[in-house]
This record gives C-alpha cells, sequence and structure tokens, in this order.
C-alpha cells in the first residue's frame, strides 16, 4: 500500500479528490457482499463445501491461487484475509488526492490489527503460522516489515521491531507496565492510540468530515466499552480508566469505570448521546443481550448501523468507503466465524450466535 502524502499520481492535491468514482465503485462491490440467505447456507455446511461455494463467489481468485497450497479451514482464512487486502488496495486505486489520504490513514486500522495480532501470538507462544493466518496485509506495512513482526521471538522483540513507526513511542512506554503487569492490555491500548491519534490528527474541514469525525468518536467510545467490559471480564485487577483512549464524546476515564458495572446506564448514555436517535434499533438489540459476548457483538452491529447511515447521509465523501470496509470486514469475520465453528463441532445455533447480521 502506498503511503499517505506520497507524490504519486493516486495521492495528488486534496483538490483532485475523486469521491463520484469512488461511491459508484463501492456501490458495485457492496452489491457483491454476501446476504442473509447466504450465510444460512454456510451455517449448513462443512469447511471444504465453504470453500467451493466460496470458489463460484468473489473469492474465485483466492481460492484457486491457495487451493494447492492449503486445504479445509486453512484455505478458508488465507482467502479470506488477501481478498480482503486485494478490495481495499482496490479502493486505494481508486481514489486520488484527499480522499486517498483519509481512506490510507484509515486502513493503517490493519496495522494496528497485525501488530497485536502478532503481540498475542508471541505472548501465547503460538505457532508463527498460526498467527501469519489472522494477519491481514491491508494497511501500510509492507511484506518485509510484517516479516519482521513474525519473526519476532519475544514481546521485547515487537516493541524494537516498531521502532520508526507510527506505533514506537507509544508501545515503547508502555513496555514497562507490561513488564509489571505481565498483561498485554497496556501493549494493546497503545496501540489503538496511537491508531485512533493519527486518524484524528490533522482532519480537514467540511460537513460531511465533521460527520466522519463523530464516527470515529463513536468508534473510539464503543473501543473504550469494549475494553473495559473485556477487563472487568478478565478479573485483572486493572482499572479501565487507566488505559482510556481519549476522542470518544461519551465518557470519560472515570465514567468508564463505574459504567462497566452497570450495561443498562451504559445503553442509556448512548441513546442520549447525538447518535442515539439514528440507532434506536440497534440499541433495542444491545439492551437485549444477555450477555457480555452478545453485547459486544452487539455493539459491533450499532458502529456497523451507523456508517452505513452515515454514507447514506453524504454519498459523496470518505463515510461510504468506511461503511464499505466496515461491510466487508463483517463478512470476511462471519466466514470465518462459521468456518471454525463447523471444525470446532458447534451446532448451527450455536455458530448463528456468532455473526453480525443487520
Amino acid at each position: 500500500m502506498s503511503t499517505p502524502g506520497t507524490s504519486n499520481a493516486s495521492a495528488g492535491s486534496p483538490g483532485s479528490s475523486n469521491p463520484e468514482y469512488v461511491t459508484a465503485r463501492i456501490r458495485a462491490r457492496r452489491g457483491a457482499l454476501f446476504d442473509d440467505d447466504e450465510y444460512n447456507k454456510l451455517v449448513r455446511m462443512g469447511p471444504s463445501e465453504i470453500a467451493r461455494y466460496m470458489e463460484e463467489s468473489e473469492y474465485e481468485q483466492e481460492i484457486n491461487e491457495l487451493g494447492s497450497r492449503h486445504s479445509g479451514v486453512d484455505l478458508i482464512e488465507y482467502s479470506l484475509n488477501r481478498n480482503l487486502a486485494r478490495h481495499f488496495d482496490a479502493l486505494l486505486g481508486f481514489a486520488e488526492g484527499q480522499l486517498y489520504d483519509l481512506i490510507a490513514r484509515y486502513l493503517r486500522k490493519f496495522d494496528a490489527w497485525n501488530v497485536k495480532t502478532v503481540l498475542r501470538g508471541v505472548y501465547t507462544d503460538a505457532d508463527s503460522e498460526a498467527v501469519e493466518t489472522d494477519l491481514i496485509r491491508a494497511g501500510e506495512f509492507d511484506d518485509a516489515e510484517i516479516n519482521r513482526l513474525l519473526e519476532a521471538g519475544t514481546v521485547e522483540d515487537v516493541v524494537t521491531v516498531l521502532d520508526g513507526t507510527m506505533f514506537d513511542e507509544a508501545v515503547a512506554a508502555a513496555f514497562e507496565d507490561f513488564e509489571e503487569t505481565d498483561t498485554l492490555v497496556p501493549l494493546e491500548n497503545a496501540v489503538d492510540r496511537a491508531f485512533y491519534e493519527q486518524l484524528l490528527g490533522e482532519l480537514p474541514s467540511g460537513e460531511a468530515i465533521e460527520l466522519y469525525r463523530e464516527f470515529l468518536e463513536a468508534d473510539i467510545d464503543f473501543r473504550n466499552v469494549r475494553n473495559a467490559l473485556r477487563l472487568a471480564r478478565s478479573g485483572a485487577d486493572i482499572d479501565p480508566g487507566a488505559y482510556f483512549i481519549d476522542g470518544g464524546r461519551l465518557f470519560s476515564a472515570s465514567e468508564m469505570s463505574t459504567l462497566v458495572e452497570n450495561t443498562d446506564e451504559l445503553v442509556a448514555r448512548i441513546r442520549e448521546s447525538t447518535y442515539g436517535d439514528r440507532l434506536a434499533e440497534p440499541l433495542d438489540e444491545l439492551e437485549a443481550a444477555d450477555s457480555l459476548i452478545d453485547f459486544e457483538r452487539a455493539l459491533e452491529g450499532v458502529l456497523l448501523e451507523y456508517s452505513r447511515q452515515l454514507g447514506n447521509v453524504y454519498p459523496l465523501s470518505i463515510c461510504p468507503v468506511v461503511a464499505y470496509i466496515l461491510m466487508k470486514e463483517r463478512e470476511v469475520t462471519n466466514i470465518r466465524a462459521i468456518a471454525r465453528g463447523r471444525e470446532a463441532g458447534l451446532s448451527d445455533e450455536e455458530i448463528e450466535q456468532e455473526l453480525v447480521i443487520l
């Protein structure tokens, strides 16, 4: 992926943005996303059947390219991630100017994902091939940088590899906390903070951009909620407020520490917010969630629906691009959950509970 701010034709001046063209290309790609009926079919298939079904779909190229080296769930996972990277790289090929820069900055979320995935793999002494299966090469890191991450043998090695990246100062500062707590929370939080800091920094002006900023603030709010819920569930003696990500609008660090103990009040705060009116239906599902896992999944649905609505309000902006990125991510996550669930012997009902479908 090209770096934001480079001088190639795709990353031209802000005035050369081409939202009409990009939106038209995205509209066509949204039409190829799996729908509810297709998920219902996949849930009733085994891994080899799922791979064959994918071969007749948007994933044909990846299944054919990887079929000689992988099979079963491995083939599905590698194909999903490669397809995701191909589609998101194509977005950058479509975009120009300011729009290119905004998309490129947002796609750095996959650099953050990959760093956290490698950290977890090293921390748990997971097989490097298993870690690589979960990586999504759709961000700014090139193959050489990702391979250096995969070669890291310790958490400290990962921190060293990140020197010179947008994460370097944040993870270096958090390493001492990691050593003291022996949990990855400080490092993972540092990665997220670095990502959101660069994402919110130097945003251009304009009404559509302000709505995009509002979406990013909601994303940070929900990230803080998810992080706090996971900390509470882990039983670790860590104050959620200590790892609060700045930039949201709903909660302060101190409020987050108390609201995590009362999900009803937490949902009420979201309802009362500036984006509460748009999200009545998904918030009903959030309120009805009967477990923390269901609650987290419902939060993802709320954010996805919010991005779709913003994309409809401002179709000639970054908003529909972000909505498509989230929808494509969700498709990949759903197919992966189905394949892994089938491999693990889960029932149809158990697998369906893992899916996020709007």
